[in-house]
């Protein structure tokens, strides 16, 4: 069974039904994503947290050796690093929900 995209019952469905329709035939008639690309976002997820929160943390070592601070570079960065790495996942997830 198809949808008319021409008839006159068309015209008078509300917008955001019709965008449901056709998002759901578009996605009728694309091939399925298979499962290594979800692993592939998977690991780009972990690599957009991991590679942020690593680069903090050893600018955070390299800061506590070379100053002579009470305070704690090291924490201070991992949760930064990681604040980052959260921000990066969640833009790579949301752009990929666009494009579906």
């Amino acid at each position: 069974m198809s949808v008319d995209e021409t008839g006159p019952h068309n015209e008078r469905l509300p917008d955001e039904v019709r965008k449901k329709v056709e998002k759901k035939l578009d996605a009728r008639r694309t091939e399925k994503r298979s499962l290594w690309h979800g692993l592939g976002l998977f690991g780009l997820v972990g690599w957009a947290v991991a590679l942020p929160t690593v680069a903090m943390v050893a600018l955070g070592v390299w800061l506590d050796r070379t100053l002579d601070d009470d305070y704690s570079w090291t924490l201070a960065l991992l949760l930064a690093g990681v604040f980052l790495g959260c921000m990066n996942a969640w833009y790579w997830v949301s752009k990929e929900s666009k494009a579906e």
